[in-house]
């Protein structure tokens, strides 16, 4: 029980979430339980040292009872949803887990390596209803990152957007930056970036247009041809930044 402690007049404890379950009634003698305090077990609880609840996956810090739910809500160690796109999936994990689960159960392609050749054809360009999505895994300098390309509405015309999220946590993913490049007719869009955490759900990265994002006009304009049918071709890279010893600048360390 986290404090406040309530306890009914013969003596009965509870914490005040279940106090507001049992509608003030005690869930013991089916007294009314009012507003009395238990002060002893909440002087012991302020005594109590208590190891994070995700110990199991590796965490080792011991907090006092009140910090404890405010680190586990933050921990680094706690489990990370499936960030794959196309459907609810409920499956949490740690990354070796989600890595697994994605190719086994998603059938997610995945590749190692820091550069990236990403092939997107679509016969019908002009159909945006059910948004296209693809997800791609790349394994490089010993991380997993999440390569996002897919169409959906913004506003009244259909936009195709690419991005990438890294498998970990957000202060981890910013020694990471990524380049993505499409292009076509003589022409070419670049973007770079810093890939965001899979912490934060798809659709957030997806509406907050942190990413590649080509127009309907232009990436059939990348397609050449009649116009009729969507040919995009996009290539990238990921490079690690190191700190310089010389000074605060960040130089990049780029994978061959």
């Amino acid at each position: 029980m986290y404090p406040p402690i309530h306890q009914c007049h013969n003596g009965h404890t509870l914490c005040s979430t279940c106090k507001t379950r049992v509608h003030n009634r005690c869930p013991t003698c089916r007294q009314e339980l009012g507003d009395i305090r238990c002060l002893a077990l909440e002087k012991v609880a302020e005594s109590l040292e208590l190891p994070c609840k995700f110990t199991s996956l590796g965490c080792p810090e011991i907090f006092p009872y009140y910090s404890k739910l405010k680190h586990e809500a933050l921990c680094n160690f706690r489990p990370h949803n499936c960030p794959y796109a196309g459907s609810e999936c409920a499956a949490v994990g740690n990354i070796l887990f989600l890595v697994a689960h994605l190719r086994d159960d998603h059938k997610v392609d995945m590749h190692t390596g820091c550069t990236f050749n990403h092939r997107y054809v679509k016969s019908n360009p002009q159909e945006v209803e059910n948004a296209t999505w693809m997800l791609t895994v790349f394994h490089c300098f010993g991380q997993y990152f999440c390569l996002h390309f897919e169409a959906f509405q913004l506003g009244m015309a259909p936009v195709y957007m690419a991005f990438l999220r890294f498998m970990g946590d957000e202060i981890e993913a910013r020694n990471y930056s990524y380049s993505l490049e499409v292009g076509g007719n003589g022409r070419k869009l670049i973007w770079e970036g810093t890939p965001r955490s899979i912490r934060e759900s798809h659709r957030k990265v997806r509406d907050s247009h942190d990413g590649l994002i080509i127009q309907r006009n232009m990436a059939l304009f990348f397609s050449g041809g009649d116009r009729k049918e969507l040919k995009l071709r996009i290539t990238g890279r990921i490079w690690k930044e190191q700190q310089n010893p010389e000074g605060d600048a960040c130089i990049p360390n780029l994978c061959s």
